[in-house]
């Protein structure tokens, strides 16, 4: 914080100042007037050069016509976004000091969204409401055919693909770049970024797959044993299950060859997660 003499155009002002505040001088335009009057009144006047005091938000693209429009936003507020919708303790995952779980083998689990970044993605797939059938036949795909299908949206069906690829690079790479040591490939590239819904009435499971990436992620979207129960993710070859997922976390682990996997059954209620398959 900074003792300035004169502030412009943009000022914050205590309710307590307002009586010593003026605009009208005959001589000073309004803004000098007012840092006159307030130096004349003893009142100091500062400027901060920290980014969350007093900084501005881009509104020329907010968009009230789509559900939950702040998520839309992260090319054009950055700063806030990231407030919003990232992990308080993204950060220190970075740090090499920091043990990161790893509940199976080479499958890592990080904390790395809000409880809003994950409400306002259900929001806004729910109001979008067009979950594929899940059945083998899938025209959103090149050659129309899905091998494993769920009942899911694409990223690219809500107009969030560039948004959740930025995503991807800015706040996911480094974290595979931390547990999978000598992998680096930035940006990272995915042709598949989907929201899965289960429901013991619809898809209630998953069979054993292989994804097709260099490793996949999988954020939890709500609460294991509160929004529903049974799901998680069986991995065959070391006979391991993560079942009590934490909403916001993310797992991370290599897409082919080792780990064969499974989605299992959801006896009650919805379960939402947020897939990536990574550099296919």
């Amino acid at each position: 914080m900074f003792n300035v003499p004169h502030v412009t155009t943009i000022y914050l002002i205590k309710k307590s100042a307002f009586d010593a505040v003026k605009f009208e001088h005959k001589e000073l335009d309004p803004d000098m007037a007012m840092s006159d009057s307030l130096r004349d009144a003893g009142v100091f006047m500062y400027v901060s050069n920290e980014r969350y005091f007093g900084h501005l938000i881009n509104a020329d693209n907010f968009n009230t016509t789509v559900a939950r429009p702040d998520f839309y936003t992260l090319f054009s507020n950055r700063y806030d976004w990231t407030l919003k919708y990232i992990h308080p303790n993204y950060s220190t995952q970075l740090n090499e000091s920091v043990v990161i779980p790893q509940p199976c083998p080479d499958v890592y689990w990080f904390q790395i969204v809000t409880d809003a970044f994950c409400d306002d993605l259900v929001a806004i797939m729910e109001a979008y409401g067009k979950w594929s059938d899940g059945s083998n036949s899938d025209t959103r795909l090149e050659g129309g055919y899905e091998a494993v299908p769920t009942r899911d949206i694409h990223m690219r069906q809500v107009g969030l693909d560039a948004l959740y690829l930025k995503f991807l690079q800015m706040f996911v790479r480094p974290l595979q770049e931390r547990v999978f040591m000598g992998y680096f490939h930035d940006p990272p590239r995915s042709l598949m970024n989907f929201m899965v819904r289960y429901k013991p009435d619809e898809q209630p499971s998953l069979r054993p797959h292989h994804d097709s990436s260099t490793y996949t992620i999988n954020i939890a979207m709500n609460r294991a044993g509160i929004d529903y129960e049974g799901g998680g993710c069986r991995f065959l070859r070391y006979n391991c299950s993560v079942t009590e997922t934490k909403k916001g976390w993310m797992l991370m682990h290599p897409g082919r060859l080792t780990h064969f996997h499974e989605g299992l059954l959801v006896t009650k209620g919805t379960r939402y997660i947020m897939i990536s398959f990574i550099d296919p």
